[in-house]
């Protein structure tokens, strides 16, 4: 039957079988394609879930699968020239290595994906991940399949041997910078918009963690760029965290001989007075309280006014507004507010030489 056909066509062998085998890879490519435009549709129509990852993994592999089982089945099944047969076994080795490859690399980066859909916070680490595997996964793939194909690889690889050894000592910084950068990332110690302090004293709002570099953006408005690899070694106080509200004692100093209970309820009437008023960052719950700590001073009794504030750098403006407060209702109810006092005492010859010197 075929004979009969190649010989109605005017064909020679060799372009009958060549054109039924184009036929063939391309009738594989459109049933791919049409395949995958389905298991999209379906795909879309499901909640997202391991069932939409299962979709989307068919969907992706319909296309490559189908062209190489037209590949296997026209290379098994067509009379095609032997040194053509030997090229294309070898084809659908490296191809079947790359979906093998490719198969274990998508099913990560879905579940990468899926991660940063639940979190969106992960989309920090989820995305260069995803891409680090892709790559990975690539890379092998490529070697194998020119491997296959009879590549010899063995100078690139000492190549690469010696190369390498020469960028990791040149961007050893930066390589310590970007891997700092990652464990910030997935660690998450800070987030954008906390407000952080470095034990090296540098302080402000995180405004990203970059690859190299993390930026904050101090109460001057002005920006701080500290590197990775510092903020991984550093000892960091975030004032955002596990909440924006914290507590802030303020500290007072009286004249010896005042009564206590007097200079506490002055300093919690100044308070509430500043909380009814509406102080802006001011909290009324917790209640204020005043202690008497540190206590005795050189030359004052040391009260600390316990308030609490909405967040770090409300601090500011509170302390200036209660100050105030407190002078007013220290004069008021006569409380006295010293300051440092020193008795000198001399010696009898400094005070005969300081004697002679004013009567001359």
């Amino acid at each position: 039957m075929i004979e009969d056909l190649i010989r109605a066509l005017h064909m020679s062998h060799r372009v009958f079988y060549t054109l039924l085998f184009g036929t063939l890879i391309i009738g594989s490519l459109l049933v791919g394609f049409a395949l995958n435009r389905l298991l999209h549709h379906w795909g879309n129509r499901l909640s997202d879930g391991w069932g939409k990852m299962v979709f989307s993994l068919l969907e992706s592999l319909s296309m490559p699968l189908l062209f190489i089982a037209a590949l296997y089945l026209g290379l098994e099944s067509l009379p095609l020239p032997e040194k053509f047969e030997h090229f294309g076994s070898k084809l659908v080795f490296a191809l079947v290595v790359l979906v093998l490859m490719y198969f274990p690399a998508k099913v990560i980066v879905l579940a990468l994906r899926r991660m940063g859909q639940k979190d969106p916070s992960m989309l920090r680490v989820t995305q260069p991940a995803s891409f680090v595997v892709q790559m990975l996964f690539a890379l092998l793939g490529t070697i194998i399949f020119l491997e296959n194909l009879g590549v010899t690889l063995t100078a690139v690889w000492t190549t690469l041997g010696v190369g390498s050894v020469a960028v990791a000592l040149a961007l050893q910084e930066t390589l310590s910078n970007l891997f700092s950068g990652l464990y910030l990332l997935a660690d998450r110690p800070i987030g954008p918009n906390d407000y952080i302090r470095l034990d090296t004293n540098q302080e402000g709002y995180v405004l990203r963690i970059g690859w190299r570099s993390t930026v904050l953006r101090t109460l001057g408005n002005n920006y701080v760029i500290i590197p990775n690899s510092t903020m991984a070694k550093a000892t960091i106080t975030n004032f955002s965290e596990p909440e924006t509200r914290m507590s802030y004692s303020l500290p007072v100093g009286v004249a010896y001989g005042t009564d206590p209970q007097k200079v506490e309820k002055a300093l919690l009437e100044a308070t509430r007075e500043a909380i009814r008023d509406g102080l802006q960052g001011l909290l009324s719950a917790p209640e204020p309280s005043v202690s008497l700590i540190p206590g005795f001073g050189d030359s004052s009794l040391n009260f600390s006014l316990n308030v609490q504030l909405n967040q770090f750098t409300d601090q500011f403006p509170v302390q200036s507004d209660l100050r105030k407060r407190i002078i007013k209702k220290f004069q008021e109810a006569g409380i006295d507010m010293p300051f440092p006092t020193r008795t000198v005492v001399l010696d009898k010859s400094t005070q005969e030489l300081l004697g002679d010197k004013s009567q001359s």
